[in-house]
């Protein structure tokens, strides 16, 4: 079924380049509430001795998502779209697996939120360059949400890093894979 184009938008976009910010929003929308869900499935299920410090450095990050899900719902309302927030939309749309971990170590569950977050932070990237010229604004808030998604980042990686500045998790793309090789580098 193919989608209806809005009713209005912003004063100097047409419809259609509404409609088209507002898709590529709705993606991104989909990706906060999904990393929000995958932050506090981590919170609930780190173990170790690093627990207590992964579990409160996570909150934040939830609370982040959270309002950046809210700020691209609202700017895709804006646009005169309507923002689809439900489980089965994000599940159908998609293109990421699952989060794949269950109960684990913190470094282990850190090692696959490297690679979480790499993806979020590239698919964020694209986003504010495919929006950049029909919609300034749209382009200025994704950039903005880049600005903390790279500082969590950088805190998740800070826990993966050696002294030498090697990354355990440097090169690997599955989160399965990360969360075992950052494991088996802390251990």
């Amino acid at each position: 079924m193919a989608k209806s184009l809005p009713k209005y938008t912003v004063p100097s976009m047409t419809v259609e380049q509404g409609a088209e910010v507002a898709a590529v929003l709705q993606e991104r929308l989909n990706a906060m509430n999904d990393l929000a869900l995958t932050l506090k499935h981590i919170h609930w299920n780190v173990v170790g001795p690093h627990f207590i410090a992964v579990h409160e450095m996570l909150d934040p990050q939830v609370e982040t998502a959270r309002e950046y899900a809210d700020e691209l719902a609202e700017r895709i309302a804006t646009l005169g779209s309507s923002p689809v927030g439900t489980p089965g939309a994000l599940v159908k749309s998609r293109s990421w697996d699952d989060y794949s971990i269950g109960r684990a170590d913190a470094i282990a569950h850190l090692g696959a939120l490297d690679v979480v977050y790499q993806g979020v932070i590239s698919d964020h990237r694209e986003a504010a360059e495919a929006v950049e010229e029909s919609d300034p604004v749209s382009n200025d808030l994704l950039i903005g949400h880049l600005r903390n998604l790279e500082l969590y980042h950088w805190f998740v990686r800070a826990h993966l890093e050696s002294s030498s500045g090697a990354l355990s998790t440097n090169g690997v793309a599955r989160e399965k894979t990360a969360a075992t090789k950052a494991d088996a580098a802390a251990n």
